[in-house]
């Protein structure tokens, strides 16, 4: 059995994947409480995945949406980030490595902005888009990670300061 914090044991599977990282997600998705709009959404999301993939079928991603949304997810996870550390009287860039809690939450944050900030479609579409394009390795959230990493790999000569 996983070893879940509190937390992760209260918060149920979504109700129609049984997947507790979806569960996670819609409730970060979800703004003012309102958690039927944001099931809504990222449903829609998804339905329109499946939608796309029952048309097109490609042959390098995952056949499920729900598989589209994990694939994309891990393609999003950053592994380090650069964290700002003030040693005598200077400020470094020091790179530090994440743990899977903060990876999942970055990640998550990164997709839901990369949505937020595309406008003119609804927000499923543009979720949708975000999904499919970071399964792909592409996208704007896909673009913030190769950033953090290579804002981590420029400054990794102040990675001694990381204690």
């Amino acid at each position: 059995m996983a070893s879940f914090t509190r937390s992760e044991e209260q918060l149920k599977p979504d109700p129609r994947f049984q997947d507790r990282v979806l569960s996670k997600f819609i409730n970060c998705v979800m703004q003012g409480g309102e958690k039927a709009t944001a099931m809504r959404v990222v449903y829609g999301a998804l339905d329109l995945i499946q939608a796309k993939l029952d048309k097109e079928k490609p042959e390098t991603l995952p056949k499920t949406a729900i598989e589209i949304f994990h694939k994309g997810l891990d393609n999003v996870r950053p592994v380090v980030e650069v964290r700002s550390k003030r040693v005598g009287g200077a400020n470094y860039q020091v790179p530090m490595q994440l743990n899977k809690r903060r990876q999942q939450s970055l990640a998550f944050r990164w997709m839901i902005e990369a949505a937020r900030e595309e406008k003119g479609k609804p927000l499923a579409n543009r979720l949708a888009k975000e999904f499919w394009d970071a399964a792909k390795g592409e996208g704007k959230a896909v673009t913030t990670k190769d950033n953090t990493h290579r804002m981590a790999d420029a400054n990794k000569a102040f990675a001694h300061f990381a204690w």
